[in-house]
């Protein structure tokens, strides 16, 4: 008898069995008439909404969700640093694209996870701390014909600081884009020393420009290379404009010898993904702080577009208008996430609005075209004592008032946490140690606890909009951390003459290096109460929190019978879809889950092979096709969870 013989034979004793038990659940019903779409960009669109019209799977259905298919990237090299494999793929022209942490480009087809072709740009991981490419971006030339070389393009840049186009169809170099298909990122930035400058994220493309910033590596010298933001043509490389974040006030740096471009150093980078409105020809460019993060005496101003939102002309790169949302940044509360375009709901017309979540738990409303709060922004005083010698302090921070912080700003020792007496107890004379004194309680000789800690909070996952519902979901993190300022002699003295690695970190150039670690206990727990991640739904129109709940258990962290459903540390995204579904992995336990988006309830979780922290994606590509969501499952090592290569398609029953 053939295999397809045995199969069905198979098949039929499964199904008599079933019958015979009856152990099993009925088939599905797909629903084939409802629409089809891509995953054209990695927010899914250019503003980042995270969201798909798709409807197949839905509230009645999700529960049967299984497996369709799992790619193994085999991206592991011995020796290698952290590795994180956070990337969201795209999905066009009916061929799934992804990027591995050492930007190797594979095409998958979509509906069966078969590889097509795969590009090992043949990156250097030379004094890198950590690995990763979250996302490529997409273009097609509409001057090129159908069948044309390099029609569709795929571009990326690279963690050693390259940027590199691909013929989408093939794989292979648009030879036409600089130098045989690359440009070199370290132009006119100084010395850039290996590990220390390179891009994560996926470049923003806007009419018939690349718009990029980069990753500069967080407290090692305040003469670090600048965050300078450029943008290039998108057929030849030639460099359009490049926006040098410094104060107005500040002349730009004059050309070098040979006429080429030269940016300031130090300056505040945008390390994580920009969004564009094509429309009004904006770019919108999240910062994070001006180099080092924890102490900030010798900035005069160099910190003036420091964690902001800064909208720019996307013809010139000139400032049309830009929003802080934290005055002298001394905490590393950058702003993290893809600022998210989106209408916001007006009595009955739209503004044009972007959403820009931050470390703190704070998200800011603005209109897009001004930067004007849509809801009042409050300046609040903030703690004044304990600053350092040399460092100078904000009377005030901006606090919006709609949505309400949405991360606690205060820990106390009554707050500790702990599993057991012992444990708690220990933690709390941690907390009692430390200055603790809220949100924006300065560094500190003595120790001090910045609660949001230094990863959120929001982080890089950013926020998902469903325009329908007029929702809005983020994720949120919730770990203290513990951060010391060392005086330089001692700090020398410790290390003499040698590199620090984390949790210590040099500041060269400052009075102080830096300590800095999460606040656990002698379990390896946060000390700080739970959920320590949370899920939380917003309704548009009037900032209100509709329901918040704990994202995550400590499965897969701690042994069983210790599964709690706390609500872990989180990082990784959202998305919707038009059936009212959000997706998100994200969680160190190894799931992805879906929730109902009107009432934040959970209502299935299927399992990984390793924790999911990227952010999913989801298409049905045919009208008599399946919807799939699609995550890579790569475990994340500064989390605590396994390493991991995965991909992983689900999708109903066939």
């Amino acid at each position: 008898m053939s295999q397809p013989g045995r199969s069905w034979t198979t098949r039929g004793l499964a199904a008599c069995l079933c019958t015979w038990l009856g152990a099993c659940s009925p088939p599905v019903e797909i629903d084939y008439s409802g629409p089809t779409a891509d995953w054209p960009e990695w927010g899914a669109t250019k503003g980042g909404l995270r969201y798909s019209p798709l409807t197949q799977i839905d509230r009645s259905n999700v529960d049967r969700l299984e497996t369709a298919w799992t790619y193994r990237t085999d991206h592991f090299r011995p020796g290698a640093p952290y590795i994180v494999f956070q990337n969201t793929p795209l999905v066009v022209d009916d061929t799934l694209y992804v990027c591995t942490p050492y930007n190797e480009v594979i095409a998958l087809d979509p509906e069966t996870g078969e590889e097509l072709w795969k590009h090992d740009p043949g990156v250097s991981s030379e004094g890198a701390h950590v690995i990763n490419c979250r996302g490529i971006s997409s273009w097609v030339d509409p001057q090129a014909a159908a069948g044309a070389a390099c029609r569709r393009r795929l571009v990326m840049g690279t963690v050693d600081a390259r940027m590199i186009e691909l013929d989408a169809r093939t794989g292979e170099r648009c030879a036409g884009f600089g130098d045989g298909g690359e440009i070199d990122l370290r132009a006119g930035l100084g010395e850039v020393r290996p590990g220390e400058y390179g891009v994560t994220s996926p470049p923003v493309i806007i009419g018939d420009r690349i718009v990029t910033g980069a990753m500069v590596i967080d407290d090692v010298r305040v003469d670090i290379a600048g965050g300078v933001v450029r943008a290039f043509d998108v057929r030849t490389g030639e460099l359009r404009w490049g926006w040098d974040p410094i104060p107005p006030t500040r002349p730009p740096l004059p050309p070098g010898p040979d006429g080429e471009a030269r940016y300031e150093r130090g300056t505040s980078n945008a390390w994580t993904a920009l969004s564009a409105d094509p429309e009004r020809e904006l770019v919108f460019v999240p910062t994070g702080n001006t180099s080092p993060d924890y102490y900030g005496g010798h900035r005069e101003g160099l910190d003036h577009y420091s964690s902001s939102v800064v909208a720019l002309d996307a013809r010139t790169g000139e400032v049309v208008w830009h929003f802080r949302t934290v005055h002298h940044d001394i905490w590393d509360y950058d702003v993290p996430a893809q600022p998210v375009l989106f209408d916001f709901p007006d009595g009955g017309r739209t503004v044009p609005a972007v959403a820009v979540p931050t470390k703190m738990g704070h998200l800011f409303f603005l209109n897009r075209e001004t930067g004007e709060p849509l809801f009042p922004v409050e300046e609040r005083p903030v703690p004044q004592e304990g600053v350092v010698e040399g460092e100078y302090l904000s009377p005030t921070q901006p606090f919006p008032t709609k949505p309400p912080p949405l991360h606690p700003t205060e820990l106390t020792p009554d707050d500790a946490f702990g599993f057991t007496f012992w444990d708690r107890g220990k933690c709390r004379e941690k907390i009692e140690s430390l200055r603790s004194e809220g949100i924006f309680t300065p560094p500190s000789t003595e120790g001090t606890i910045h609660y949001p800690g230094m990863v959120g909070g929001m982080n890089w996952g950013s926020v998902t909009v469903d325009p329908a519902r007029e929702i809005m979901v983020t994720n949120l993190l919730r770990v203290a951390t513990e951060v010391r300022l060392v005086p330089r002699q001692e700090f020398s003295a410790m290390f003499q003459g040698s590199m620090p690695a984390p949790p210590w970190e040099p500041q060269l150039g400052t009075p102080f290096g830096l300590y800095r670690i999460p606040l656990l206990s002698p379990f390896g727990a946060p000390c700080n109460p739970p959920p320590w991640g949370t899920l939380v739904g917003i309704d548009l129109a009037s900032g209100d929190v509709r329901w918040e709940v704990p994202l995550g258990t400590t499965r897969d962290l701690a042994p069983w019978p210790l599964w709690f459903d706390y609500g872990v540390p989180n990082l990784g995204g959202s998305i919707a879809t038009g059936s009212g579904l959000v997706f998100i992995g994200a969680t160190t336990d190894h799931f992805l889950r879906a929730f109902d988006i009107e009432t934040g309830e959970e209502i299935w979780k299927g399992r990984l092979p390793h924790a999911g922290h990227a952010t999913p994606m989801t298409y049905r590509l045919r009208p008599g096709g399946r919807q799939f969501v699609v995550i890579a499952a790569g475990g994340h090592q500064l989390l605590g969870s396994e390493p991991g290569d995965a991909i992983v398609a689900f999708a109903l029953p066939d």
